[in-house]
């Protein structure tokens, strides 16, 4: 599946410090220093409507481990999935009237524009379910052969108790797990399951649902093999960061990793990384209740896209909060104020700056402190006090654009 087109990223004075992101398995921050390229998994959408903020602050925070892994020189191999069959993808072709494969290339080809106006940087490998099917089956059939795979009437089941480490992503007991896994796309009701928790890896072929001939039978993929096998295939065992959304954390990411780990007897990943909950009206904002602002429908009315990334990096990434119009109309004229002073042919010091922002966001991708860095750069320079540097703009341009993501 093709990616968008990324953004170059321009050369920094100096190196950045080691990176260390918060790890939920741990559930305390770590330095993640890759052996080799850096190697990042971050789960994609499911292409039934348009990219909200919740979307775009994600995969915004994880484009920022990505520069912040670059600006500390390491290579980074960064692979990200498009989950284009799946059961609310279907429900929404039919409940439009629309054919299932144009809605999933529509909306994938609009996450594609709103991530290449946000200056998000493409994954290396951006990969379909659907295109994966070849990766899924023989990742299915190694699962089998470990005895971690069962038949309930033709739907073959991963067991969760044959990965000793399950429940280690989450730190969640098993309570807790039943309550969620049914809110999260689990069927804990389903007969003829050994465990409640057990998650299906391959579903026969249903009536009127699409499927494909393999030697599992007819059907399609369960979600979360889909990501252990692209993972795999892309990114080999034992990965740096499998990066997403909090609401990923269980069971997504813990049912993922389990299978990666009984099928290589490896370790997923060194860090589980997840970003925080955005809400719009007091709710998260959420496909299914519709409560969203779109990315594209900003642009659409006139918003600058860099209003709209500066507004995202002016919350923590792990943090909840709340989108209103007010966060935009802020980063708005803060834009205006770092463009209007990079713009100067002389400015306040710069080396301080460059230092100062790469160490925050080498400090669990802190954008908020890195963010009040250069405003408090541009304060200094629109007063004018002290010692002037001349080309200091330029720096600070070059500084935002690849530690940031932001053209000024």
């Amino acid at each position: 599946m093709r990616a968008w087109t990324s953004p170059d990223v321009p050369p920094l004075p100096v190196t950045g410090p080691p990176v260390r992101v918060h790890d939920s398995a741990a559930d305390a921050a770590v330095e993640v220093v890759p052996d080799g390229p850096a190697k990042i998994y971050v789960c994609g959408i499911t292409p039934y409507d348009a990219t909200h903020l919740g979307h775009a602050a994600t995969y915004v925070a994880f484009d920022l481990l990505n520069r912040a892994w670059r600006s500390a020189g390491h290579e980074v191999r960064y692979v990200q999935n498009v989950t284009d069959v799946d059961d609310p993808l279907l429900e929404r072709a039919n409940a439009t009237g629309e054919d299932w494969e144009q809605l999933a290339e529509s909306q994938t080809q609009l996450f594609r524009t709103d991530m290449e106006a946000l200056r998000v940087l493409a994954p290396d490998a951006f990969v379909g379910a659907v295109e994966a099917i070849p990766l899924i089956v023989p990742m299915v059939q190694r699962l089998q052969q470990a005895g971690a795979v069962y038949d309930v009437d033709g739907d073959l089941y991963f067991s969760v108790t044959a990965d000793p480490a399950f429940g280690e992503v989450s730190g969640w007991d098993r309570q807790r797990m039943l309550e969620i896994y049914p809110e999260r796309g689990g069927d804990p009701e389903r007969a003829g399951k050994k465990d409640p928790l057990d998650c299906l890896v391959w579903q026969a072929e249903r009536p009127g649902e699409p499927a494909w001939d393999t030697d599992l039978g007819r059907g399609r993929p369960g979600w979360h093999v889909e990501c252990s096998a692209i993972a795999r295939e892309h990114l080999g065992t034992t990965i740096d960061v499998q990066g997403g959304g909090s609401d990923l954390v269980f069971p997504h990411h813990e049912m993922s990793a389990s299978e990666a780990q009984v099928a290589d007897e490896r370790p997923f990943a060194r860090a589980y990384v997840h970003a925080g909950m955005v809400a719009l009206d007091g709710e998260k904002m959420s496909k299914s209740k519709g409560n969203l602002e779109l990315v594209s429908r900003l642009r659409e009315q006139g918003a600058d896209p860099m209003a709209i990334r500066l507004a995202l990096l002016q919350h923590h990434y792990r943090t909840d909060w709340e989108w209103t119009a007010a966060d935009l109309t802020a980063s708005e004229s803060l834009l205006e104020s770092l463009r209007y002073a990079v713009a100067l042919p002389a400015g306040a010091p710069s080396d301080g700056v460059v230092r100062e922002v790469l160490a925050a966001l080498a400090d669990d991708l802190d954008a908020p402190r890195a963010v009040t860095v250069l405003q408090e750069w541009q304060q200094a320079t629109n007063r004018g006090e002290g010692p002037h540097e001349t080309g200091a703009g330029d720096v600070v341009r070059q500084l935002a654009d690849a530690a940031l993501g932001l053209t000024l």
